[in-house]
């Protein structure tokens, strides 16, 4: 089964990066398929994306009326945008103009030498399967490499958008995001679908951060509920670098985000926050792990969860603090809220400590909405549908303030009044 659907999406075999591929390859089939059976897998079940038919998406042509229909998914940002359809760049639908960093296609930059000093070493052929099943297949994906001191001050807005006409196409986009020391810039990683067809994602992002430097990264992702939706975010941090995390999930029948962040310089900061928003049957699990390989580091991670219906949700995120590690400051905090008697929620906050001098903490909270709190506002006049919509979206704006990119921040306040209209 494995190395049928490896022939299926044989991306580019050839060249430069034959050897980071074919390694890659190896560790896809050693590993074979996760199951329920695999412990960082037990909650969430990929055999009903084996059933469709699987095969590498092709790309498709484009007309005037896509790019109307594209349009509807900008969050009207005023900055570069690269647009990417089922995985293949698409230089038409995007505004590639950048000043002073190099922006674009990574299959097509002129920066080879940078990108194989860097590609694939933090999230390579050593990666859990997913991961190295995009290394080996990947067709293309975004570039963006920010020089020393350069502040960008508008997001750059990567597109990538599922045409939703071919059950079983899969799409494997690669980005590799290099900021320079004490440079600055935000990046707005976005996954939408045109059509309904149940496509798959299987999407890799590395974020590299010299020393001073501070990276705003916001993945959003709402493709139809009929997709298979799985990502790796994986950052490295030097010394005294800020890493801000937001993963906001309310698209797929199964997403799967696998956010990780290594401190590797001492004085760095990462801050990962996650907002998932589950209906019908839709299953959204998060996956983190923070690793404090320095002194002197911190982190901060906030998940908040809203399931309905049937929807099931999954949190596990996991802080290492390694022996050398000392002065490590560590948060870690997930909180769900259940809005029916079917709704589930697997959470399991994990630390893992091999220093003596850190302060750490976890917690998770599964609950329902309070009684106090909707006896409160009935109490003013408020109704009983109306006092519920307005305490679930308090709950969720807690998350989405947190995010600097205005124009998201505006669109996401709008999607949830019109989920949770009061």
């Amino acid at each position: 089964m494995i190395d049928a659907l490896l022939r299926s999406v044989n991306g580019n075999g050839a060249g430069s990066l034959k050897p980071l591929r074919d390694a890659a390859l190896d560790r896809s089939r050693k590993l074979g398929f996760p199951t329920i059976k695999h412990e960082e897998w037990r909650f969430t079940n990929i055999a009903p994306m084996l059933d469709l038919p699987l095969h590498q998406a092709a790309a498709k042509t484009k007309s005037g009326q896509d790019i109307r229909e594209f349009a509807m998914f900008t969050f009207d940002t005023k900055g570069p945008l690269l647009v990417f359809v089922d995985g293949h760049y698409v230089h038409e639908l995007s505004r590639a103009e950048s000043a002073g960093f190099q922006l674009g296609s990574l299959r097509s930059s002129p920066a080879a030498r940078e990108i194989h000093s860097h590609l694939g070493q933090y999230a390579g052929p050593k990666s859990e399967f997913f991961a190295a099943v995009n290394t080996a297949f990947f067709h293309d994906g975004a570039f963006i490499s920010v020089p020393a001191n350069k502040v960008v001050e508008d997001a750059i807005h990567l597109l990538f958008i599922s045409s939703g006409q071919d059950d079983g196409a899969i799409a494997n986009p690669r980005n590799l995001i290099i900021a320079g020391p004490q440079s600055n810039v935000k990046i707005l990683e976005h996954y939408v679908s045109l059509g309904a067809a149940a496509q798959v994602t299987n999407a890799v992002t590395e974020v590299v951060l010299g020393e001073g430097s501070r990276v705003e990264h916001c993945r959003v992702q709402e493709e139809n509920e009929r997709t298979y939706h799985i990502a790796t975010v994986q950052a490295q941090q030097d010394k005294d670098s800020h890493f801000l995390s937001h993963s906001v999930a309310v698209g797929g029948r199964l997403a799967r985000n696998q956010i990780n962040t290594v401190l590797n310089g001492s004085g760095a900061e990462g801050v990962l926050n996650g907002l998932y928003l589950g209906r019908g049957e839709q299953l959204i699990d998060h996956h983190t792990i923070v690793d404090h390989a320095m002194p002197h580091c911190e982190s901060h991670e906030f998940y908040h969860g809203i399931l309905a219906d049937r929807s099931h949700g999954v949190f596990n995120g996991k802080i290492l603090v390694r022996k050398d590690a000392q002065k490590t400051n560590a948060k870690q905090t997930n909180r769900n809220l259940l809005l029916s008697d079917n709704a589930t929620v697997d959470t399991k906050p994990q630390l893992e400590i091999f220093a003596d001098d850190v302060k750490c903490t976890h917690g998770a909270t599964v609950g329902q909405l309070s009684d106090e709190a909707l006896f409160y506002l009935r109490a003013r006049g408020i109704g009983l549908e109306n006092a519920r919509r307005m305490l679930i979206r308090a709950f969720a704006s807690d998350m989405v303030e947190r995010i600097g990119i205005e124009p998201v921040r505006a669109a996401l306040e709008e999607m949830l009044m019109q989920r949770f209209q009061s």
